[in-house]
């Protein structure tokens, strides 16, 4: 959900795919915090929150070509988003608690997972949108446009 525009969709778990990240991930919801727009991959919103599973999800349903509707979970130390390139605030997430993870939606077609400072960053596969996607990819635009600032990207249970 989008909390300050109010816009939310629904996701389905790939429990069949993904079984040791989607059970971190229900396990853990909610989840949220500042969205953010991709510099890199393109038509991607992702919050940053600090690392929640007892152990890191090993690298299952993998993608660097994420499509519409797929929901990604990246793991990033501290010392990967440390860069001045990624601009984040001082606050972020990544610096209070070391290790950070990434949850991301994906809303439009042509994304390709690769950062010119690192490369390739595969993603986990964890969830796919089942309904409202495309009022999602709306605000998502709106948000690329008119800018994030202040608004929460959150997941949640139904």
């Amino acid at each position: 959900m989008l909390d300050k525009r109010g816009v939310r969709c629904t996701a389905k778990l790939l429990d069949d795919r993904a079984p040791v990240t989607c059970a971190a991930v229900w396990e853990a919801l909610p989840l949220g915090g500042d969205v953010y727009h991709a510099k890199y991959a393109r038509n991607e919103i992702y919050a940053l929150v600090p690392a929640f599973a007892a152990d890191e999800p090993p690298l299952e349903n993998p993608t660097v070509t994420p499509i519409p509707g797929d929901l990604c979970y990246f793991s990033f130390s501290a010392a990967q988003l440390g860069t001045s390139s990624h601009g984040y605030a001082p606050q972020a997430a990544h610096r209070e608690h070391g290790a950070v993870v990434d949850l991301a939606l994906f809303y439009e077609r042509n994304n390709l997972l690769l950062n010119g400072d690192t490369g390739w960053v595969p993603g986990i596969v964890w969830g796919t949108v089942v309904d409202g996607l495309d009022g999602m990819a709306d605000a998502c635009q709106n948000l690329w446009r008119a800018g994030a600032l202040g608004e929460t990207l959150s997941f949640r249970r139904p």
